[in-house]
Order: structure tokens, then sequence, then C-alpha cells
């Protein structure tokens, strides 16, 4: 069979192989742990990642579907699925660093991960140099003897700037480095950060890849065996790795992503553009927009731009604040890739870990609303911004 297209992958899960049949759809084991009849396989599947299942920690039948399945779609050579998306970040910085290493990250990052940054740099001793996120040059400039690990974002959360892959992943494997980057905000569908040369991607299941707001979940894969096995033993030591059920739960999701994502990305143009030309809104950060930094890198990188945006109100705090509690189709609420329409304010809550000075550099406002657009009808959506607005 000729390679598939990421539709169709999504759709053909890789599936548990019975006695001359095969389920249709993924099973849930919900089990702890499996029994065996020979002590040397049950020995076998204590060390390695795609040995026998053995015990849930290690390995289980639907997380494992799982996990081949989005390393399929990234075009990895095998997949580490945890309890969250920060557990599958932590997997890998924790697993690759260690005290005295330097790291270089991108300058907007998702809050959580630069609280973790943070934490790193307080209580590890590692250092960290943020450069722009499509500038290599930077990189370059900022590798040191000790850096070990390059930490960008495919889309970044919440005025989407988008990374330059091919040349940022360029200059860390130049370097010797190992390249990281969060595509959660993308989802395989728009970007696989793999083949633009990236040792490492990590997503947030719990967002577009469940795509119900009903799973918490993390998953990272990689391009090599080495680094798949390295922080496969880590996580597992951790104890980060995926509950069945939740795996389970992400495998239903993933089927109807590729719809999904065709239908985020045309409501949230639309939404884009007409709050553009609304004069409550002073910005509107979307890649789509001619007017965002990022759009001629995003044209040429990702086939459409995304169903998350972030708007700045003319009104500063106060008007954000008006309009979160204004709208009444929207959530206010935290995630995003589900379903439904969420918005929140980031300076208070994704990124409120973040100093006054950090969420400047973030380019993150008092007045900053971000977006995640659901399926809804867009006309609807757009009748509840409206009204907020008003």
């Amino acid at each position: 069979m000729t390679e598939l297209r990421p539709e169709t992958r999504a759709v053909h899960l890789p599936q548990p192989q019975l006695d001359g049949s095969r389920p249709i759809t993924v099973p849930l084991y919900q089990t702890s742990g499996f029994v065996f009849d020979d002590p040397a396989v049950f020995a076998d599947g204590m060390g390695r990642p795609d040995g026998p299942f053995v015990y849930g920690r290690l390995s289980n039948p639907t997380v494992r579907s799982l996990e081949e399945a989005v390393s399929g779609l990234e075009g990895g050579v095998g997949a580490v699925a945890t309890g969250s998306g920060m557990g599958a970040i932590n997997s890998v910085l924790l697993g690759l660093l260690k005290p005295g290493d330097h790291l270089i990250a991108q300058k907007p990052l998702y809050g959580g991960t630069a609280a973790m940054i943070n934490d790193l740099v307080a209580r590890f001793q590692i250092t960290v140099s943020y450069v722009p996120e499509a500038d290599p040059a930077a990189l370059r400039a900022a590798v040191r003897p000790e850096t070990r690990l390059v930490y960008l974002e495919t889309i970044a959360n919440p005025v989407t700037q988008v990374a330059d892959l091919p040349g940022m992943c360029a200059a860390a494997r130049e370097a010797g480095l190992v390249s990281v980057v969060d595509n959660t905000f993308a989802s395989p569908i728009l970007c696989r950060p793999l083949e633009h040369g990236a040792d490492i991607v990590v997503h947030s299941t719990t967002k577009y890849l469940s795509g119900h707001t009903d799973v918490v979940g993390g998953i990272a894969v990689f391009a090599s065996e080495e680094l798949y096995r390295k922080v496969w033993h880590f996580a597992v030591e951790l104890g980060a790795t995926a509950d069945p059920f939740a795996a389970w739960l992400t495998l239903r999701g993933l089927q109807t992503l590729p719809l999904r994502m065709e239908r985020h990305c045309s409501n949230a143009r639309e939404l884009a553009l007409r709050l553009d030309n609304h004069p409550a809104v002073s910005a509107v950060h979307w890649p789509g927009l001619p007017s965002h930094p990022s759009h001629e890198l995003a044209a040429k990188l990702l086939p459409d731009f995304g169903g998350v945006f972030s708007f700045d109100l003319a009104g500063g705090r106060a008007a954000g604040e008006r309009f979160m509690s204004a709208v009444r189709l929207a959530l206010l609420a935290p995630s995003l890739g589900g379903v439904e329409t969420l918005i929140l304010h980031p300076a208070t809550t994704s990124h409120r870990s973040l100093t006054a000075e950090e969420l400047g550099r973030h380019g993150i406002g008092e007045g900053t609303v971000r977006v995640a657009v659901g399926i809804e009808h867009v006309e609807d959506l757009w009748a509840d911004f409206a009204q907020a607005l008003s």
C-alpha cells in the first residue's frame, strides 16, 4: 500500500492482532498488569517500550495503540504517552537535561512551560537563553559548550507567533543539539515538525488530538530510537505514563481530527477578520492575517493557520473583563482544541506565573483575550462576540 495521508491515518488506527481477526475500534484494556507463562518473556517486557505488555506504568495495549497512531501521524519512530501535556514536556526536559546544562528556548512560550524552565533554573542550576522563534542566527549566537537542547513551539501561545522550524532546527542540528517542538496548537494535520528537522515533538493530547474536552493527556514523539528509549525509561521511572481509559478516549477523538481542524481554522479565519475591523479591537494576533509578523512564514510552513487567536481590546483590562463577562455562547474556561469555543485572559490564567516584564516579552497585554475557536456555526459565534463587544 502507498504511503497514507494524515486524513486516512487518523481513521485507520493501529489495532491489536487477535487469532485470525482484529477489532474495528481499539479496545480499552483497563487492567493494571498482565499474566505470563514464561519467566523470560516476563523479564523481557520490563526493559523496553516495544516489548511484551507487563505492567500499566510500563506499557498497555490501548496506550501503545495511541503511541503508534500519533507517531505515525508525526512520522516518528516511537512515542511515549503521558498523563498530561506537562507530563510529556517534563519527561523530555528532565530526562535529557542535567545540572549545569544550558537550554535555548524561544521567547514566546506557554506559561506552564515557562514556569517549568524557571524551576529548572532555580533548582537544578540549568541556565536558559531566550531567542526569537524565527531567528536561526540568534540561536547560533546563543550556543555554549554546555548547551544541550533547543525548545520551540510551532504556533506560540497565546499571540500565535510561528517558529521558523526548518531554520531553527537546522541551526540546532549544526550545533549538535536536540530540538524539541511543542506542536499542540498546529496538530499533525497542519504541521509535522520532524519533517522540518526536529528531534522530538510534544503535544498536550488534551487539546486537538482528543478534541472533546473530556481527557487530560500528553505525548512525546521521537525521530530516533536512542532518544525514544532514553525518555521512555525516564518517564517510566517518573511515573508519567498515560492511563488506558484516557488513551482510549483520545483514540476516539483522533479519528475526526482532520475534519475538526478544518472547521476550527475556517471559523478562526472569519472571526479574526471581523474582529480586525471592529473599532473596539486594537490588534488581532492570528498568523492568517497579513498584518501578523509571522504571516509570510506561516503561509510557507502551514496549509492553514490554526484555530486559536488572541486579540487586544482598546480599553485594556477593564474592557477585556467586560467582554469575557458578556459572552453567552463562548465559554470562559481553560484549555483549547475542543468542539466548544473557549475564551480566557492569559495574564491572569495560562500565563499568570510570569512577571509583568515577562508578559510584555511574550506580547501579552492587560487587555489580551485568547480565543480557542470551536466548531459551532460561525454566525452564531460572531453574534455572541458582537453583542459582547457592544
